[in-house]
Protein backbone atom coordinates (compact mmCIF):
# COMPACT_ATOMS: atom_id res chain seq x y z
CA UNK A 1 0.00 0.00 0.00
CA UNK A 2 1.04 3.32 -0.71
CA UNK A 3 1.69 5.32 2.56
CA UNK A 4 0.76 9.34 2.46
CA UNK A 5 -1.45 11.36 4.80
CA UNK A 6 -5.01 10.28 3.69
CA UNK A 7 -7.88 12.92 4.06
CA UNK A 8 -11.33 11.47 3.71
CA UNK A 9 -14.63 13.87 2.86
CA UNK A 10 -16.44 14.88 5.80
CA UNK A 11 -19.98 13.77 6.48
CA UNK A 12 -21.90 17.03 7.90
CA UNK A 13 -24.72 16.41 10.23
CA UNK A 14 -27.80 18.82 10.81
CA UNK A 15 -28.52 18.93 14.23
CA UNK A 16 -31.46 19.97 16.04
CA UNK A 17 -29.02 21.65 18.76
CA UNK A 18 -26.64 22.33 16.05
CA UNK A 19 -24.87 25.68 14.82
CA UNK A 20 -22.21 27.68 12.87
CA UNK A 21 -18.95 27.06 14.46
CA UNK A 22 -17.99 24.24 12.14
CA UNK A 23 -17.98 26.23 9.17
CA UNK A 24 -17.12 29.63 10.72
CA UNK A 25 -14.40 28.46 12.96
CA UNK A 26 -13.11 24.69 11.30
CA UNK A 27 -14.74 25.68 7.48
CA UNK A 28 -15.94 22.92 6.70
CA UNK A 29 -17.88 23.93 3.23
CA UNK A 30 -21.57 23.75 3.37
CA UNK A 31 -25.07 25.02 3.00
CA UNK A 32 -26.56 23.18 5.29
CA UNK A 33 -28.14 24.57 8.82
CA UNK A 34 -27.42 23.72 12.31
CA UNK A 35 -24.49 21.60 11.46
CA UNK A 36 -24.04 20.04 14.70
CA UNK A 37 -21.44 17.03 13.75
CA UNK A 38 -18.59 16.96 10.99
CA UNK A 39 -17.76 13.02 10.59
CA UNK A 40 -14.08 12.96 9.39
CA UNK A 41 -13.51 9.04 9.24
CA UNK A 42 -16.43 6.72 9.81
CA UNK A 43 -17.09 3.11 9.20
CA UNK A 44 -20.28 3.41 10.05
CA UNK A 45 -23.23 2.24 7.53
CA UNK A 46 -24.38 4.38 4.90
CA UNK A 47 -22.25 6.44 6.41
CA UNK A 48 -18.70 5.15 5.24
CA UNK A 49 -16.26 8.12 4.41
CA UNK A 50 -14.48 8.33 0.79
CA UNK A 51 -10.69 9.72 0.19
CA UNK A 52 -10.67 12.73 -0.59
CA UNK A 53 -6.91 13.13 -1.90
CA UNK A 54 -4.05 11.24 -3.56
CA UNK A 55 -4.12 8.13 -5.32
CA UNK A 56 -6.41 6.41 -3.66
CA UNK A 57 -9.03 9.49 -4.34
CA UNK A 58 -12.46 8.10 -4.57
CA UNK A 59 -11.59 4.82 -2.93
CA UNK A 60 -14.02 4.02 0.31
CA UNK A 61 -12.58 3.52 3.64
CA UNK A 62 -13.93 -0.17 3.47
CA UNK A 63 -12.27 -0.27 -0.30
CA UNK A 64 -9.00 0.33 1.09
CA UNK A 65 -9.35 -2.51 4.31
CA UNK A 66 -10.68 -4.83 1.79
CA UNK A 67 -7.80 -4.53 -0.17
CA UNK A 68 -4.54 -3.52 1.59
CA UNK A 69 -6.10 -4.88 5.08
CA UNK A 70 -3.37 -5.27 7.69
CA UNK A 71 -1.29 -2.45 5.51
CA UNK A 72 -3.80 -0.24 6.35
CA UNK A 73 -5.34 -1.10 9.84
CA UNK A 74 -3.03 -2.75 11.28
CA UNK A 75 -2.12 -6.75 11.67
CA UNK A 76 -4.18 -6.78 15.08
CA UNK A 77 -6.45 -4.72 14.19
CA UNK A 78 -7.49 -6.70 11.41
CA UNK A 79 -7.37 -9.81 14.06
CA UNK A 80 -9.88 -8.29 16.21
CA UNK A 81 -12.33 -6.07 14.21
CA UNK A 82 -11.56 -8.15 10.68
CA UNK A 83 -12.53 -5.82 8.09
CA UNK A 84 -14.32 -3.15 10.26
CA UNK A 85 -13.03 -0.17 10.83
CA UNK A 86 -13.03 0.50 14.69
CA UNK A 87 -13.40 4.28 14.93
CA UNK A 88 -15.50 6.85 14.41
CA UNK A 89 -13.61 10.67 14.44
CA UNK A 90 -15.66 13.60 14.63
CA UNK A 91 -15.80 17.40 15.44
CA UNK A 92 -19.04 18.52 17.40
CA UNK A 93 -20.27 22.32 17.41
CA UNK A 94 -23.34 22.56 20.10
CA UNK A 95 -25.25 25.60 19.87
CA UNK A 96 -27.86 24.53 22.36
CA UNK A 97 -27.22 21.47 25.37
CA UNK A 98 -27.30 18.13 23.15
CA UNK A 99 -29.55 15.42 25.22
CA UNK A 100 -28.13 14.06 28.03
CA UNK A 101 -27.48 10.67 27.34
CA UNK A 102 -25.81 7.44 28.05
CA UNK A 103 -24.08 4.71 25.47
CA UNK A 104 -23.63 1.09 25.99
CA UNK A 105 -20.74 -1.01 26.76
CA UNK A 106 -19.75 -3.91 24.44
CA UNK A 107 -21.40 -6.74 25.66
CA UNK A 108 -25.11 -4.91 26.10
CA UNK A 109 -24.91 -3.06 22.75
CA UNK A 110 -23.99 -6.38 21.09
CA UNK A 111 -27.03 -8.34 22.96
CA UNK A 112 -29.59 -5.64 21.90
CA UNK A 113 -28.20 -4.25 18.96
CA UNK A 114 -25.59 -6.74 17.25
CA UNK A 115 -23.23 -3.56 17.34
CA UNK A 116 -20.10 -2.57 19.02
CA UNK A 117 -20.25 -0.17 22.21
CA UNK A 118 -19.47 3.23 22.49
CA UNK A 119 -16.71 4.35 24.67
CA UNK A 120 -15.51 7.86 23.79
CA UNK A 121 -13.73 10.64 24.28
CA UNK A 122 -13.63 14.44 23.95
CA UNK A 123 -11.13 17.76 23.70
CA UNK A 124 -12.46 20.95 23.88
CA UNK A 125 -11.01 22.91 20.79
CA UNK A 126 -13.22 26.64 21.75
CA UNK A 127 -16.00 26.77 24.47
CA UNK A 128 -18.58 30.21 25.43
CA UNK A 129 -17.81 31.94 28.57
CA UNK A 130 -19.39 29.88 31.32
CA UNK A 131 -19.83 26.81 29.04
CA UNK A 132 -20.30 23.27 30.63
CA UNK A 133 -20.73 19.60 30.23
CA UNK A 134 -22.55 16.95 31.54
CA UNK A 135 -20.89 13.98 33.62
CA UNK A 136 -22.17 11.55 35.78
CA UNK A 137 -24.85 11.09 38.39
CA UNK A 138 -24.25 14.09 41.20
CA UNK A 139 -24.69 11.52 43.88
CA UNK A 140 -23.09 7.99 42.61
CA UNK A 141 -25.55 6.57 45.13
CA UNK A 142 -28.28 7.58 43.63
CA UNK A 143 -31.12 5.05 42.73
CA UNK A 144 -30.86 5.18 38.87
CA UNK A 145 -34.64 4.89 38.80
CA UNK A 146 -34.89 8.74 39.24
CA UNK A 147 -33.65 8.86 35.30
CA UNK A 148 -37.53 8.24 34.43
CA UNK A 149 -38.63 11.21 36.04
CA UNK A 150 -36.22 13.87 35.21
CA UNK A 151 -37.60 17.93 34.57
CA UNK A 152 -36.69 21.10 34.30
CA UNK A 153 -37.25 21.63 37.96
CA UNK A 154 -35.14 18.88 39.33
CA UNK A 155 -32.58 18.60 36.73
CA UNK A 156 -29.94 20.19 38.52
CA UNK A 157 -30.27 18.29 41.22
CA UNK A 158 -29.58 14.84 38.81
CA UNK A 159 -26.82 15.31 36.92
CA UNK A 160 -23.17 16.32 37.55
CA UNK A 161 -21.99 19.60 35.84
CA UNK A 162 -18.21 20.92 35.10
CA UNK A 163 -16.97 24.20 33.58
CA UNK A 164 -15.11 23.89 30.70
CA UNK A 165 -12.37 25.96 28.43
CA UNK A 166 -9.88 25.06 25.36
CA UNK A 167 -7.41 22.86 25.85
CA UNK A 168 -9.53 20.40 28.44
CA UNK A 169 -10.27 16.68 27.86
CA UNK A 170 -12.50 13.70 29.08
CA UNK A 171 -12.92 10.51 28.57
CA UNK A 172 -16.16 8.86 28.86
CA UNK A 173 -16.11 5.24 28.93
CA UNK A 174 -19.26 3.56 27.90
CA UNK A 175 -22.08 3.38 30.85
CA UNK A 176 -21.61 7.02 31.59
CA UNK A 177 -24.17 9.80 31.99
CA UNK A 178 -23.24 12.82 29.80
CA UNK A 179 -24.18 15.76 27.72
CA UNK A 180 -21.80 18.32 25.56
CA UNK A 181 -23.66 21.83 26.67
CA UNK A 182 -24.49 25.36 24.40
CA UNK A 183 -21.27 27.34 23.60
CA UNK A 184 -18.89 24.10 23.16
CA UNK A 185 -17.00 23.15 20.14
CA UNK A 186 -15.13 19.28 20.53
CA UNK A 187 -13.03 17.03 18.77
CA UNK A 188 -14.28 13.39 19.42
CA UNK A 189 -13.26 9.63 19.28
CA UNK A 190 -15.74 7.19 19.98
CA UNK A 191 -15.94 3.49 19.03
CA UNK A 192 -17.11 2.97 15.75
CA UNK A 193 -21.19 3.14 17.09
CA UNK A 194 -24.02 5.53 16.48
CA UNK A 195 -26.12 4.16 19.11
CA UNK A 196 -27.54 6.74 22.16
CA UNK A 197 -29.58 6.29 24.69
CA UNK A 198 -31.43 9.62 25.35
CA UNK A 199 -32.16 10.16 29.33
CA UNK A 200 -33.57 13.83 29.21
CA UNK A 201 -33.90 16.34 26.23
CA UNK A 202 -34.80 19.94 28.11
CA UNK A 203 -37.78 19.28 27.33
CA UNK A 204 -37.61 20.77 24.00
CA UNK A 205 -39.45 20.04 20.92
CA UNK A 206 -39.19 20.03 16.69
CA UNK A 207 -40.98 21.81 14.15
CA UNK A 208 -44.31 19.96 14.68
CA UNK A 209 -44.19 20.47 18.50
CA UNK A 210 -43.27 17.01 19.13
CA UNK A 211 -40.58 16.12 21.62
CA UNK A 212 -37.35 13.79 20.71
CA UNK A 213 -37.63 10.28 21.63
CA UNK A 214 -36.15 9.07 25.62
CA UNK A 215 -35.02 5.82 26.22
CA UNK A 216 -35.17 5.37 29.23
CA UNK A 217 -35.14 1.85 29.98
CA UNK A 218 -32.98 0.86 28.05
CA UNK A 219 -30.53 4.35 29.70
CA UNK A 220 -31.28 3.01 33.34
CA UNK A 221 -29.87 -0.65 32.64
CA UNK A 222 -26.57 0.85 30.62
CA UNK A 223 -26.13 3.95 33.33
CA UNK A 224 -22.93 2.88 35.63
CA UNK A 225 -20.86 5.05 38.48
CA UNK A 226 -17.91 6.39 38.00
CA UNK A 227 -15.31 7.43 40.67
CA UNK A 228 -13.78 10.00 38.67
CA UNK A 229 -15.02 13.32 35.68
CA UNK A 230 -12.57 11.53 33.97
CA UNK A 231 -10.78 14.89 33.45
CA UNK A 232 -7.06 14.88 32.15
CA UNK A 233 -4.60 15.96 33.77
CA UNK A 234 -1.65 16.80 31.38
CA UNK A 235 1.30 19.57 31.10
CA UNK A 236 2.49 19.85 27.04
CA UNK A 237 6.30 19.11 27.09
CA UNK A 238 8.33 20.17 23.73
CA UNK A 239 8.80 17.86 21.44
CA UNK A 240 6.70 15.09 23.72
CA UNK A 241 3.15 13.79 23.23
CA UNK A 242 1.13 13.69 26.19
CA UNK A 243 -1.31 11.13 26.97
CA UNK A 244 -5.16 12.18 27.11
CA UNK A 245 -6.73 8.63 27.06
CA UNK A 246 -5.05 5.13 27.11
CA UNK A 247 -7.95 2.21 27.27
CA UNK A 248 -8.88 -0.82 25.15
CA UNK A 249 -10.45 1.10 22.33
CA UNK A 250 -7.99 3.59 21.41
CA UNK A 251 -5.30 5.47 22.50
CA UNK A 252 -5.45 9.87 22.36
CA UNK A 253 -2.17 11.74 22.69
CA UNK A 254 -2.01 15.78 21.72
CA UNK A 255 1.40 17.58 21.28
CA UNK A 256 2.43 20.35 19.70
CA UNK A 257 4.49 21.45 16.71
CA UNK A 258 6.60 24.23 16.29
CA UNK A 259 9.21 24.14 13.85
CA UNK A 260 10.43 20.29 11.94
CA UNK A 261 9.30 17.58 14.41
CA UNK A 262 9.97 13.36 13.38
CA UNK A 263 8.24 11.15 15.05
CA UNK A 264 9.09 7.17 14.37
CA UNK A 265 5.53 5.25 14.60
CA UNK A 266 6.83 1.72 12.73
CA UNK A 267 6.67 0.36 16.36
CA UNK A 268 2.68 1.06 16.19
CA UNK A 269 0.91 -1.89 14.71
CA UNK A 270 -2.00 0.40 13.99
CA UNK A 271 -3.12 3.15 11.69
CA UNK A 272 -2.67 6.55 13.17
CA UNK A 273 -5.27 9.60 13.07
CA UNK A 274 -3.84 12.65 13.03
CA UNK A 275 -6.46 15.58 14.22
CA UNK A 276 -5.29 19.51 14.00
CA UNK A 277 -7.49 21.14 16.87
CA UNK A 278 -5.09 24.16 16.44
CA UNK A 279 -3.25 26.13 14.39
CA UNK A 280 -1.58 25.02 10.87
CA UNK A 281 0.95 21.72 10.29
CA UNK A 282 2.52 20.41 7.20
CA UNK A 283 2.36 16.48 7.53
CA UNK A 284 4.61 14.32 5.54
CA UNK A 285 5.17 10.42 4.96
CA UNK A 286 7.52 8.95 2.19
CA UNK A 287 8.08 12.51 0.76
CA UNK A 288 4.05 13.06 0.25
CA UNK A 289 2.63 15.99 2.13
CA UNK A 290 -0.40 17.36 2.89
CA UNK A 291 -1.28 20.49 4.92
CA UNK A 292 -4.01 20.27 7.80
CA UNK A 293 -5.21 23.22 9.19
CA UNK A 294 -7.66 23.18 12.62
CA UNK A 295 -10.54 21.25 12.16
CA UNK A 296 -9.07 18.97 9.51
CA UNK A 297 -7.60 15.04 9.82
CA UNK A 298 -5.16 12.69 8.39
CA UNK A 299 -5.09 9.13 8.24
CA UNK A 300 -1.69 7.72 7.98
CA UNK A 301 -1.53 3.66 7.31
CA UNK A 302 -0.27 0.94 9.24
CA UNK A 303 3.05 0.56 6.64
CA UNK A 304 4.48 3.80 7.53
CA UNK A 305 7.82 4.34 9.30
CA UNK A 306 7.90 7.54 10.25
CA UNK A 307 6.12 11.44 10.08
CA UNK A 308 7.87 14.32 9.88
CA UNK A 309 5.89 17.69 10.89
CA UNK A 310 6.10 21.53 10.01
CA UNK A 311 4.35 23.87 11.87
CA UNK A 312 4.96 28.01 13.12
CA UNK A 313 2.65 26.67 16.03
CA UNK A 314 -0.16 23.96 16.02
CA UNK A 315 -1.34 21.34 18.74
CA UNK A 316 -2.70 18.26 16.89
CA UNK A 317 -4.45 14.71 18.39
CA UNK A 318 -2.44 11.75 17.89
CA UNK A 319 -5.19 8.44 17.57
CA UNK A 320 -4.39 5.04 17.51
CA UNK A 321 -5.04 1.33 18.92
CA UNK A 322 -2.75 0.03 21.10
CA UNK A 323 -2.21 -3.41 20.25
CA UNK A 324 -1.45 -4.54 23.66
CA UNK A 325 -4.81 -2.82 25.19
CA UNK A 326 -6.89 -4.85 21.68
CA UNK A 327 -4.66 -7.96 22.24
CA UNK A 328 -6.23 -7.99 26.09
CA UNK A 329 -9.50 -7.36 24.84
CA UNK A 330 -8.79 -10.01 22.28
CA UNK A 331 -8.46 -12.41 25.04
CA UNK A 332 -10.81 -11.23 27.58
CA UNK A 333 -13.87 -11.85 24.72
Amino acid sequence: MQAYPIKFTPILKEKIWGGEKLSEILNKKTDLKNVGESWEISGVQDNISTVANGVYKGKSLNDLIKIHKSKFLGKQNIDVFGENFPLLIKFLDAKTNLSVQVHPDDEMAKAQHNSFGKTEMWYIMNSDEDAEIVLGLKDNNMDKSVLGDINASNVEHIFNTEKVKQGDSYFIPAGKIHAIGAGVLAAEIQQTSDITYRVYDWDRTDDHGQQRELHTELAITATKTFPSTGKSNYTLEQEKACKLVDCDFFTTNIFEVKGFQKRTIKTIDSFIIYMCVEGKAEITVNQNSEFVAMGETVLIPANSDDVIFNSQGSKLLEVYIDSRNSESKKMAS
